[in-house]
C-alpha cells in the first residue's frame, strides 16, 4: 500500500503577513490557529511579523503567510510576472459570484480578469493585497 503526504496548507509570501492574513480571514471566514490572533490594541504583534496560520473552522487545507522583505506582484494576464500560483475557489451561483466580487473589492482586492458572462463557467480573477491572483467561480 502506498502511503501518500497529507495536503496541509498553501502558504504565500507577504511583505505584511498580518494584512494580508486579515484579508484572507474576512474574504473566507476563516480563523486564526491559537496563538496567532492579532494583539491587543496597542500591543506589539510579535506573531505578525513572520508566519501566520489560518484555519478552516469546517476542516480542510489552511493557509499560512510568511513574511518577505520584497514581492514582485504578478502582472497576469500581462506578460512580466507569471502567476506561479493562485487558489482557486467557488461559489453556487452568479448572484453568489456578484455579492462575492464586491466583498473582495471591498476588501481590497483588484479585478484581473473577468469572465462573469460565460454561460459555461462564470468566473473572475483578482489580486489580492500582495497581488496574488485567486480565482472565484461558478461551480
Amino acid at each position: 500500500m502506498t502511503v501518500y503526504p497529507a495536503l496541509r496548507q498553501m502558504v504565500l509570501d507577504s511583505t505584511n503577513v498580518r494584512t494580508l492574513a486579515e484579508f484572507y480571514r474576512r474574504l473566507f471566514g476563516l480563523q486564526y490557529r491559537p496563538g496567532d490572533e492579532p494583539p491587543a490594541a496597542g500591543a506589539p504583534d510579535e506573531r505578525g511579523q513572520d508566519w501566520l496560520v489560518l484555519q478552516n473552522p469546517h476542516g480542510g487545507i489552511q493557509l499560512a503567510f510568511q513574511q518577505v522583505e520584497e514581492l514582485p506582484k504578478a502582472t497576469w494576464p500581462e506578460r512580466g510576472v507569471p502567476q506561479q500560483a493562485h487558489l482557486d475557489t467557488t461559489v453556487e451561483s452568479v448572484q453568489e459570484l456578484d455579492a462575492q466580487h464586491e466583498r473582495a473589492l471591498g476588501l481590497g482586492a483588484s479585478l484581473l480578469y473577468d469572465r462573469s458572462a460565460d454561460p459555461d463557467e462564470p468566473l473572475r480573477v483578482y489580486a489580492d493585497p500582495d497581488g496574488h491572483p485567486f480565482c472565484v467561480f461558478v461551480a
